[in-house]
């Protein structure tokens, strides 16, 4: 399996990447709604769980994917420098960015106010983000090659999406 992963990843890196960001963040929902929410199967919102798969697969895969190699670009003095001025870009210039794109493209999606998604939900969403990911993308942008950092990020997320997805939906 991780052999026809590579050769995809070769073929067509942002379909690939897409691809499976889609499908990791669709199961997120569903552990949002089956692990956290407990919803049952029976109530499970599954627009909602293809709305979280459509954002993965067509924006977050996409940009991420398209980011991370302009992330490779910084060098610096230092291996060190160049992993903290990666980790500093992509926290302080991307998750801002995507934590509000997030939020705001769900609210469309749900046909809901995404000035009242936004004033509610996106300053916990950044500080939680903070609490988890600075930490992830350390060990990202120092151990993982750079054609398998969408896929490290994809499983951290299956955690982080379900939060996300629990958060979005949350009254």
């Amino acid at each position: 399996m991780f052999r026809w992963y590579q050769a995809k990843l070769r073929s067509s890196p942002l379909l690939t990447q897409s691809a499976t960001t889609a499908v990791l963040f669709a199961t997120g929902d569903v552990l949002a709604q089956q692990g956290v929410e407990r919803v049952g199967v029976e109530k499970h919102d599954y627009i909602r769980t293809a709305r979280m798969g459509l954002y993965g697969g067509a924006v977050f895969g996409p940009v991420v994917t398209t980011w991370y190699k302009q992330l490779q670009k910084i060098s610096l003095s230092t291996t060190n420098r160049t992993i903290l001025a990666r980790v500093a870009c992509d926290q302080l210039i991307f998750t801002p960015i995507h934590m509000g794109v997030f939020l705001s493209t769900m609210s469309v999606l749900e046909g809901s106010s995404a000035r009242e998604k936004l004033s509610k939900a996106y300053q916990p969403a950044l500080v939680n983000n903070w609490l988890l990911w600075p930490w992830v993308q350390l060990v990202n942008f120092r151990w993982v090659p750079l054609e398998h950092r969408v896929l490290l990020v994809n499983f951290v997320s299956l955690g982080w999406n379900c939060y996300l997805s629990y958060l979005n939906s949350s009254k």
